[in-house]
Order: C-alpha cells, then structure tokens, then sequence
C-alpha cells in the first residue's frame, strides 16, 4: 500500500508534463519562423511586416534553443570555474588605485596613438587632395561644383516653369505627395485599371477562337462560286496552293509590329474581322491534316496559332488563330488621342529657349533633376502612336509624333548651357534618340515615309550631336562626387548606394576624413581617364582607348585598399555608357545619309554610285564615320538595294557583317562586327 506512492513521487504531474511538451512544440515552431526571418533579411533582403511578432518569435526561439544547450552549458560552466576565480581576482586588482592609474595611462596612451594616427592620416589626404586639385587645375580640368551650378532663368523663357503641369509631370517628385500628384497628371503610355487601352485578348483557356477564315470543299461535280474580293479558290494537289493559301491568310490577318514598350500592335481591328471564303477543289474529301498543308506554319506566327477546326458540316471547315494578344492601330490611335491637349502642352512650352529646373543645386545628390520616368512615358508613347500611323500609311502624322520626340530631347540638355549635365540624363537623352532613330527606321522598313518627311527628317537628325553631352557628364561627374563626398556624412551616403548595415555604419563612424580624401584623389584621377577617347574637335571617339581605360580600372579596383573603397562605389561603368552613346549618334548619322539616298532615288530612280554624289543637291557635308573619323563604308548591292555601315567599336572593317548579339541582360553587344543600316 505504501509503495505505490513512492513511486509516483519522481513523476511529474500531468500539468507539468502537458507545458513541457507545449513549450517543445512552440520552441520547435519559433525556431522554425525564426530561421524563415533570418533567410528573408539576409538571402531576399526584405523585413517581416510586423516588428513586434518578429520579436516575440525571436525571444521565443532564443529561450528554446537555450533550453535544449542547457546541458552543453552547464559542463561548460563547470569548466570555466577556474577561470572565474582568476577573473574575481583581477577585477579586485582593476578596482584598486593602482590598477585604476595602470588602465588609465593605456587608456591615454592609446587614444594619444589614435589622435596621432587620425592626424597623419587626415593631413596626408588633404594634402593629396589639394596635390590633385592643382595639378588637375594646371590641365584646364574644373572640380569646383559650383562652376556647374545653373544660373536663374526668366521663368516666362523657362520650359519647366511653363505650367504646374508641366512641372509636377517633368520633375522628379521630392516627397510622396509629389509623385501622388505627379502620377495624376503623367502620360501612361501603357494605360492602367482604370485607363485602359483596348486589346483582343483570347490566349485565355476558355476563349473564343477568331475564325480568320471559312473553308469549303468542293469535290468533283461541284459547281466552282464567284469569287469574291475576300475569297480564294485553290486546288489540293496544286504545288502552288501551299503558298497561295499562307499569303491569303496572312494578308487577312493583316501586319503586326511590336511596339517599343513591348505590346503587339496590329494593322487591322482582329475583334471585328469578317471570316474570308476559301474554296478548297478535291478529288475526293480530305482530312484535317490534308487541309493543314495549305497553311504554312510560320503564317501569322507573330500575331497567334493558326489551326484548323472540322464543323458540324463535312464540306465546310474553319481557319482559327489562337493565342492573340494584341491592339489595333487604330484603336491605340484612338485611346491615345485623350493625351493630345498634353502633347500640345508640351510643344508650346519646348518653344522656350531655357530647360532648366528652378531648385538648389549645392548639393550634387539632392539636385533637381528631370522626371525621367515620365520622359521615358512620353516617349514611348510618341513612337508606337508614329508606329502606329506608319501602319495604317499616314507619314504625316508619324513626323508629327516624331518631331515632338525630337524636340523633347531638349528638357535633358539643360539648354542652354547644358549645366549641370548628369551622367544619368546624358544616357536617358541617348535612349531617346535611339527610340526617335528606330522608329524612323521603322518607316524605311514599311516604305512609308516621302519627299517632304525624308527632307524634315534630315533636318532633325542633322541637329542631334549626342557626344558632347555624354563627354560633359563624365567630365562634372567626377566635380559631383568629390563634392558629394566632402559635405555628406558617409553612413547616410552610402545608404544611397549600398544600404549600409548597422556594422558598416559603425565602421563609416571611424573612417578618418584623410581616408575620404584619399578617394578624391582616385575619383578625380580616374574620371578624367575616359575623356581621353573623346576628340570634340574633330568629331569622333576612339574606342581602343575606351577599352584599355576599361582594363585598366578593373585592375586598380582588384587591389583593395581603404582609398579605394569609395572610388569603386562611385566611378560609374563609363564603357557601356560610351558604346551605346557611340551607336546610337552613329546610327543617327546613317539615318540622315539615308533620308538623302532615298530623296535621290526618288529624283533619279536609283541609289548614287558614291555618297560624294548627294552633295550639294541633297546635303551639304556628308557625316563621317565616328569610329576613327573616316568616310562610312557604301556601296550600291543587288536588288536595287544600298548597304551603309560604321566600322564599329572594334574599329575594323568587316565588310558589312552584323554580328551584334543579345546578352543575358537582353542588351546588345555592340562590341562586334559593323554597325550597319538595316534596310
């Protein structure tokens, strides 16, 4: 009778043992969300959405691990108690007079060294730094910031100060409720929820197929119909059949192009496309797969999947395309003609001599600066409305579109003066002109354009010089950095840059000033070594120089030093910059020769034999190539045909051969072959 309490008294209760075993399965799950927090902040870089569950979690998993450990560190205690005599001890010694003095001279000593080595290292750098500015200054080069600082223009003469639309739309939002309003009144060229533009979509699963065309067989003892404008007769066996069938069928469905902001754009309205008659002669009746060689594969392959449905009648079957997603031209015409008071806006303010943003611009990283955003809008905007005119054959209204995209490359240069001019803004005006170059070519390609847009054209592409421009941004990039670098403190700049951690933050607090300075040094040395591939006077850039610049920089930034640090951070990847720059003007001087070439075909029925031949009737001077300054290779080739090329960045001749290619990134590697136009 007595023994069976004793037995019972080890255990515990059933309340003891029901909280340990909770206590197991909270801990297990805390330490589980514990470890899916750590992996989001350090592998995805993001933050939990609450802070005080993510901090009950962590108590949570901190209490569970340091409960399963508790044995571990109970023997290690055990271990250290020796060491905890011995540290009594020397605490007891720390606290007497005479360790008290002892601590305080190497407290003093060691702040004296550090005073010391703070000194030497601040005077070094900012006697380099002078060093620099001098003999930089002795070379013509201007690092002064404030000689890059815009003087106030007449607000009447001003383009972003020609209405607060102008200016909430065209200038970079400096809180949250500027870009609020700025979103309000910005050109969304892509339409959104509640504005829309239209599409013919029907690659859903359960859409209705767009029946293209209405197929009738028609076996010996048939009567042959009339034929109609959208009918087509064919025979099975013909050979012909194959290739009659694939145009009929692609010219039903009409042309597509894809616009430059990636939607597909088609020449006529798909939605409301009548089905044509095909009337199909057979000896006797043919399967579906006899029917699916009338049809190439590759017909309307860049509009959907064309496919042939048997109906309920055996004689008659259906042509069907799937998979479209696309707008009509004229309805994207439609949808964007909301914008055109916009567009009107702009072309009356673009009149203005003046692009400058009223603001302080002391402070290179907090200067106003374009809302490139909504250039970027616009301009895309105004290519695929000139894509979409060139489409339905109406060149005057694609000039139209296209001159005020040229024009708008006006806001990025800060007329007059083009001070300050950011390397960023230099390259957001290169992609415009790319855009602008593109889309003329677009019309090449189509035949669209005439006499009277090929002249304006040329006139417009003549003004478009963009090397000056990418030459002064590096040139007052590096006035910008070493400004920035001087008056900014470095946690909260490079929190503008690297999103700099609590520990980095703690190393930027002991940085020494000498240590800044000493970057300065390697920014201002370093920017000045790519102008060397630029020659303003006589037009042209030397791409083996950019190259070896390139090389050079990669193997002074693998040496790492504290004087580096900020250098590698700030010096921008200059090479690309230069190559895309060097296409694009290089493209612009081949569309300027081009619009020539066509004006003389049009007088004389064919291409010149030589380009000397297009002065003085159709140009003055024609453009040389960029790459090394000579003339750009031409020559008259079969068919009727010219082909006009750059011997591009590799600055040899390669015969016209265009080996550019995409890389990963989904940019082109200009790097390779001839630059050539592609007509």
């Amino acid at each position: 009778m007595n023994e069976t309490p004793k037995a019972n008294a080890g255990r515990p209760s059933i309340a003891r043992r029901f909280f340990r075993w909770l206590f197991l399965i909270v801990g297990a799950v805390a330490t589980f969300t514990a470890g899916q927090f750590l992996y989001l902040r350090l592998a995805e870089n993001s933050e939990p959405d609450e802070e005080i569950p993510y901090t009950v979690v962590n108590l949570i998993a901190i209490a569970f691990c340091l409960w399963l450990l508790s044995p571990f560190i109970r023997r290690i205690i055990s271990w250290l108690t020796p060491l905890v005599a011995l540290e009594r001890r020397f605490f007891r010694w720390l606290f007497t007079w005479q360790g008290i003095r002892r601590t305080l001279t190497g407290l003093a000593i060691l702040a004296t060294l550090a005073a010391i080595f703070y000194t030497e290292e601040d005077w070094r750098g900012k006697r380099a730094w002078e060093n620099c500015k001098r003999d930089l200054e002795a070379k013509g080069e201007d690092l002064n910031w404030s000689d890059y600082i815009p003087a106030p223009v007449p607000d009447d003469q001003n383009f972003f100060t020609a209405s607060p639309k102008i200016a909430l739309r065209f200038v970079k939002a400096r809180n949250d409720a500027e870009a609020e309003k700025a979103k309000q009144v910005g050109i969304q060229y892509f339409g959104s929820e509640t504005n829309p533009f239209p599409v013919f979509d029907n690659t859903k699963t359960k859409s209705k197929p767009l029946v293209v065309a209405e197929v009738k067989i028609l076996l010996p003892g048939s009567t042959t119909p009339e034929l109609k404008k959208d009918s087509l007769f064919l025979k099975l066996n013909d050979p012909a059949a194959r290739s009659e069938g694939g145009d009929f069928i692609q010219n039903k469905i009409g042309r597509s192009f894809m616009g430059c902001a990636g939607f597909k754009f088609s020449e006529f309205q798909l939605s409301n496309l009548p089905p044509a008659q095909i009337f199909v002669g057979a000896d006797s009746a043919p399967s579906i797969g006899d029917l699916k060689n009338l049809i190439p594969p590759d017909t309307a392959t860049n509009i959907g999947h064309l496919q042939i449905e048997a109906t309920i009648d055996r004689s008659i079957f259906q042509i069907e395309l799937t998979g479209v997603h696309i707008t009509a031209a004229a309805d994207y015409l439609k949808w964007s003609d909301q914008f055109e008071s916009d567009f009107d806006e702009i072309r009356e303010a673009l009149k203005r001599p003046y692009a400058i943003i009223p603001g302080d611009y002391s402070k290179p990283y907090e200067s106003p600066i374009p809302n490139f955003i909504a250039v970027r809008g616009l301009a895309q905007t105004l290519a695929q409305r000139a894509q979409c005119d060139l489409m339905l054959g109406q060149p005057n209204k694609a000039l139209q579109e296209l001159t005020l995209l040229h024009d708008m490359r006006h806001l990025l240069e800060a007329a007059p003066t083009g001070k300050p001019m950011f390397l960023v803004s230099a390259m957001i005006n290169v992609a415009v002109t790319g855009l602008y170059v593109d889309t003329i070519a677009d019309g090449f390609q189509k035949h669209a354009w005439q006499e009277p847009q090929f002249a304006a054209l040329q006139k417009q592409l003549a003004d478009i010089n963009l090397t000056p421009f990418v030459f002064d941004s590096l040139h007052e990039e590096s006035a910008a950095i070493c400004r920035t670098a001087q008056i900014a403190w470095i946690p909260n700049l490079f929190d503008r840059t690297i999103h700099a951690t609590w520990t980095t933050r703690i190393a930027w607090f002991f940085w020494p000033s000498g240590w800044t300075y000493q970057n300065l040094v390697n920014v201002a040395v370093l920017e000045q070594k790519p102008l060397e591939g630029f020659d303003l006077s006589h037009d042209t850039i030397a791409p083996h120089k950019f190259d070896e610049v390139s090389r050079d920089l990669d193997k002074f930034f693998n040496h790492y030093t504290p004087y580096r640090i900020l250098a590698a951070i700030a010096i921008p990847n200059f090479s690309k910059a230069e190559q895309v720059a060097a296409h694009n003007q290089t493209m612009v001087n081949e569309a300027q020769i081009v619009c020539a070439l066509e004006r003389y075909h049009l007088a004389h029925g064919e291409y010149p034999e030589t380009l000397d031949m297009l002065m003085p009737q159709f140009m003055d001077k024609i453009p040389h190539d960029l790459i090394g300054g000579q003339p750009l290779h031409y020559r008259r080739t079969d068919g009727g045909k010219f082909l006009l090329y750059s011997v591009g960045w590799n600055e040899t001749d390669d015969g016209g051969l265009d080996v550019s290619t995409q890389n990963k990134n989904g940019g082109t590697d200009f790097t390779k072959g001839d630059w050539i136009w592609k007509n």
